[in-house]
């Protein structure tokens, strides 16, 4: 079995940037934009894999937030992922045992120290993000383009 995990914030939704108006953590939430290529790529994606689940560290306001922009932006019925495959943790390391339960076999985070807690991940891959510590064995990826190339079948 293919099954893919995938972070939420900075993979999916744009990282807060300062702007009240785009920001994750500002009062217009629900307007920040997703990742360029995300929903698409995430779409094509779950014909390539037998599931994908999004595994994110966040605090019970944010994981709210989070389950609101996903409906707002029709997340669901856009890439195939349904709220049922949305897991929530409030620490990084915890994301690993999230991932060894569902039987993770591929994952995508913008953060290396949590792919470095992924140790029964075989596939792990960077997302937009140039790191010194990267972990050994995980494949830097610039985006959604790339990261498609990589995970679907040619």
């Amino acid at each position: 079995m293919r099954l893919l995990g995938v972070d939420i914030g900075g993979v999916i939704i744009e990282p807060a940037d300062g702007d009240e108006d785009t920001s994750f953590f500002g009062r217009n939430y629900l307007h920040t934009p997703p990742v360029a290529g995300a929903f698409g790529a995430l779409a094509s994606l779950g014909g390539a894999f037998d599931a994908v689940h999004l595994v994110s560290k966040c605090s019970e306001d944010t994981s709210r937030r989070t389950l609101e922009w996903l409906a707002y932006h029709d997340f669901a019925a856009r890439t195939g992922i349904g709220p049922d495959r949305v897991h929530f943790c409030r620490t990084r390391p915890e994301k690993a045992p999230i991932a060894a339960d569902l039987g993770l076999t591929h994952f995508v985070d913008d953060n290396p120290d949590v792919l470095g807690y992924l140790t029964t991940v075989a596939h792990r891959y960077l997302f937009r993000t140039v790191a010194a510590d990267t972990p050994a064995g995980v494949v830097p990826v610039a985006g959604w383009p790339e990261l498609e190339t990589l995970l679907l079948p040619t």
